[in-house]
């Protein structure tokens, strides 16, 4: 059973990886991310999860800064956006990362959506950034498992994560039964689907059966799945109450009734026809 923040999932390659972090999709630029990054790290998080296209890489090497923890304690995560894909542009991409987030390397490099035919490219490169030392582990995120599929037959490593949107609504089985298969560790994002699953009567009735809330029944759920949860917050206190979950369990029954809530129902883009800011 998990039972602290400082619990970890080891991926295929020995690397150990919170199985709790902070993700900070739409968290603006300036104060606001520095203190949510500050508040999260103070609060005993060491996963922090960003990409360029949210354009607050700065911000949160500020906070990782003033926060005053040593960088090997944490797990920070960042994404090679669409327009960048390709072999050239993706190590480009990389490096204006690390130099906006003031970091000398990165503990999980994603490639942000599959898109259609430059994956396999910047999957390339990539790989060489993992091979020449300047990345602790490489990964993908919002591929299905036909991307993985095709992926696989040309990479020569094998992605450490994928990072999808994942919550009761979307509760992908057969992704999730594949990538433990191939060793990949499933993470998610959007895990309480932007918030609307906070009123569903399942979840509240569970929560209060439990004395928790009902994004804390979520979260439980997602990590008692075997996946690694980012929720995203600005407001100190709810991210302190996002991570208190390492003190309950939920039963199997409980699990199964909130297994019971998938629609197939996505809030973000399906992969599949994400088009936004391909040149391929």
């Amino acid at each position: 059973m998990l039972t602290s923040l400082k619990d970890t999932t080891t991926l295929h390659n020995g690397v150990e990886m919170p199985w709790f972090g902070l993700g900070v999709f739409k968290v603006k630029e300036g104060s606001e991310v520095i203190e949510s990054v500050k508040a999260a790290i103070k609060n005993g998080y060491k996963s922090i999860d960003t990409a360029a296209i949210y354009q607050n890489e700065e911000g949160v090497g500020q906070g990782i800064r003033e926060a005053g923890v040593p960088r090997e304690e944490l797990f920070i995560t960042s994404k090679v956006w669409n327009s960048d894909q390709g072999y050239e542009s993706t190590l480009m991409a990389y490096e204006t990362s690390l130099e906006k987030l003031g970091l000398d390397y990165l503990d999980l490099y994603l490639i942000h959506w599959p898109g259609k035919t430059k994956y396999k490219e910047t999957w390339k490169a990539l790989e060489k950034l993992y091979k020449d030392g300047r990345v602790r582990a490489i990964g993908v995120s919002n591929f299905k498992v036909h991307h993985l599929e095709d992926l696989l037959k040309d990479a020569e490593i094998k992605p450490m994560v994928n990072q999808v949107e994942y919550h009761p609504h979307l509760s992908q089985k057969e992704l999730l039964a594949f990538c433990q298969k191939e060793g990949i560790q499933l993470e998610a994002w959007s895990p309480l689907k932007q918030g609307q699953l906070l009123n569903d009567p399942v979840i509240t009735e569970v929560a209060a059966k439990y004395g928790k809330s009902a994004a804390q029944v979520i979260l439980r759920w997602d990590l008692q799945n075997k996946v690694v949860t980012i929720p995203k917050s600005i407001k100190e206190h709810r991210i302190i109450e996002n991570a208190d979950i390492f003190d309950f369990e939920l039963s199997l029954e409980d699990m199964e009734k909130i297994d019971g809530l998938n629609k197939d129902e996505r809030v973000g883009s399906d992969p599949d026809e994400m088009s936004y800011g391909f040149s391929d």
